[in-house]
């Protein structure tokens, strides 16, 4: 499938995988920042953004895309960095195609299999609910995530999925079904053999769970040598709570 992507800067490219629910928009100033010394290129990932629509969605599917984008933009030796979602996708296609990765940076997920997420299902069925037809704005789509999204912040994130579909209508540009259809395939495990060795960076939020001290020395076994960092009061939007701390960890990192 080829992908929408976003694309700043020259030089060693860094492709930017985003987590569940998000959009290559999210990483724009981080992108940007990054561009400075890099080429940046951030796709939306299938059934996210702007990239096109598909019934199957899993983390094959999304290894598979992913390659057929370094294959397009003819990427080598790339730095790949990806959020939750999009970690576990970066995971999958180091540990499978490790020749194509020279560094790789997690943000804020684990290998471990995880039980379905009730807030996941929650935010899910909440924009399901959306009545688009009572929605002449945004505003009009916050009031009714109102009722069930407390958070104003995580509103403001899942609104920017918001677009106009025609002159007259809003719409998500998420396709929900096919993301509530296969939502257990998000939550699977990274079960791949072999390991990836070379350098790694794990940046995870101090309050929250996603990596969890068990979850270290698994990680240390499939990414010998890895590196792990905690942003303390950051949560699993990590990048979005700490931009500052978590660009120069990143910035970093690659420049070694």
């Amino acid at each position: 499938m080829k992908l929408f992507c976003r694309q700043f800067g020259t030089g060693q490219p860094v492709v930017i995988l985003h987590g569940l629910f998000g959009l290559s928009d999210n990483w724009v100033t981080f992108g940007r920042q990054l561009s400075e010394t890099y080429r940046v290129i951030i796709p939306d990932l299938r059934n996210h953004g702007q990239s096109p629509h598909s019934k199957v969605f899993d983390f094959p599917s999304l290894e598979d895309d992913l390659m057929e984008l370094v294959e397009e933009h003819a990427l080598k030796n790339l730095f790949l960095l990806g959020h939750s979602l999009g970690g576990k996708a970066a995971m999958f296609f180091a540990l499978h195609h490790p020749e194509m990765v020279s560094k790789l940076v997690i943000a804020d997920i684990s290998l471990r299999k995880s039980p379905p997420n009730r807030q996941h299902q929650q935010l899910l069925n909440a924009m399901i609910s959306v009545d688009f037809s009572m929605a002449s704005s945004r505003s009009d789509v916050d009031k009714q995530l109102q009722a069930t999204v407390k958070s104003q912040k995580l509103r403001q994130f899942l609104l920017k999925n918001v677009y106009w579909r025609d002159r007259n209508s809003l719409d998500w540009r998420l396709n929900l079904n096919a993301i509530n259809e296969n939502l257990l395939s998000v939550f699977e495990g990274v079960a791949v053999p072999g390991e990836f060795n070379k350098p790694t960076l794990f940046i995870r939020g101090g309050s929250s769970d996603y990596i969890m001290d068990g979850d270290i020395p698994e990680l240390k076994m499939k990414f010998p040598g890895a590196e792990v960092n905690t942003i303390a009061n950051a949560s699993h939007w990590v990048h979005a709570d700490a931009p500052g701390e978590f660009f120069g960890l990143v910035k970093n990192f690659l420049g070694r």
